[in-house]
């Protein structure tokens, strides 16, 4: 395990430099005029343009120039340094204020999946066939054929502006109720592919010989189900849920822009529509560490869940 831990981590560290290498040269190839992006239709004096110009290296052209960069932000990344961004504000500050407010919608979210989805694909695996496996495989499908784009605004004019039964609009200091209906939104998809992939997890396992064998020698339905067969059934599970944590995350641009939420997805899209290319290069690095250690930790839960998996 340590020996799998070990090479698991270097190729994080492969996997980091060249994810920031690439969202670096994106950003760089087609990148236009920043300056006057982030300015809008003001004017920008010669002066501004040429304080911002050398502060971030904009003068540094071709090749050379964009490894200069790059090396440059490698070398303050190193440090714990995430720069600034192009209207001056450290980039470490607008993540430190935007983490916790995404963290509490993606808590929600995975909450929402894990304890409906779950729950209800588990019930649907035993019951394959009845009544409640049908209806939860329309709904399913109902549900994944509706893209986030739609359902964000739907949902809020129906649940917060027509019933008022949440908050239209969170604001820039949400609170829990009023993160609980995006998060419900957020965590739809997620949600839905949870149960589809437990309930098939769940009916596979059952005719496994195994559950056979348990049932064979007496063992009560209860715990056939509870430890051998759920046991099983969660591992597709588990690596469902630890990508898509990182995924809940970075994609809520949508979600956080109907409902609006200042979080990281919500200033990603700003720092893109601005082309605030360092903005963008912080945002990004910190959520490929997110997806980086959300698989490793979905990799280690395998030999947890599983005895038969070990790690050479």
């Amino acid at each position: 395990m340590f020996r799998f831990i070990v090479r698991r981590l270097l190729q994080m560290v492969v996997a980091f430099f060249g994810t920031t290498l690439i969202v670096y040269a994106l950003m760089f190839a087609g990148q236009g005029d920043p300056i006057q992006a982030l300015a809008g239709e003001r004017p920008v004096t010669a002066a501004q343009r040429a304080y911002l110009t050398e502060k971030y290296h904009l003068d540094a052209t071709g090749f050379g120039g964009f490894f200069y960069r790059y090396f440059d932000y490698l070398k303050n990344l190193v440090r714990g340094d995430l720069g600034e961004s192009l209207t001056g504000r450290p980039i470490g500050e607008i993540l430190a204020n935007a983490w916790p407010v995404t963290i509490k919608l993606a808590l929600i979210a995975i909450a929402v999946a894990v304890i409906f989805g779950v729950t209800a694909g588990v019930l649907a695996g035993i019951r394959r066939g009845s009544i409640f496996d049908n209806s939860t495989l329309l709904l399913t499908l109902l549900v994944l054929g509706i893209p986030t784009i739609v359902l964000a605004p739907l949902a809020q004019y129906l649940l917060g502006v027509k019933w008022q039964l949440f908050p239209a609009t969170s604001g820039a200091d949400p609170s829990f109720y009023a993160l609980l209906l995006p998060g419900i939104v957020l965590g739809s998809l997620s949600l839905a592919t949870a149960l589809r992939l437990t309930r098939t997890s769940v009916a596979e396992n059952l005719r496994a010989d195994y559950v056979r064998t348990a049932r064979s020698k007496g063992l009560p339905r209860r715990r056939v189900v509870t430890v051998h067969v759920l046991r099983n059934s969660l591992i597709p599970v588990i690596t469902f849920l630890g990508v898509e944590l990182g995924n809940l995350m970075s994609g809520a641009i949508i979600t956080e822009g109907v409902f609006n939420i200042p979080g990281v997805g919500f200033n990603l899209f700003r720092a893109i529509r601005t082309e605030d290319g360092p903005l963008v290069v912080g945002i990004v690095s910190v959520l490929v560490v997110v997806y980086l250690v959300s698989n490793l930790v979905v990799d280690i839960l395998y030999a947890v869940l599983d005895p038969r998996i070990r790690y050479e």
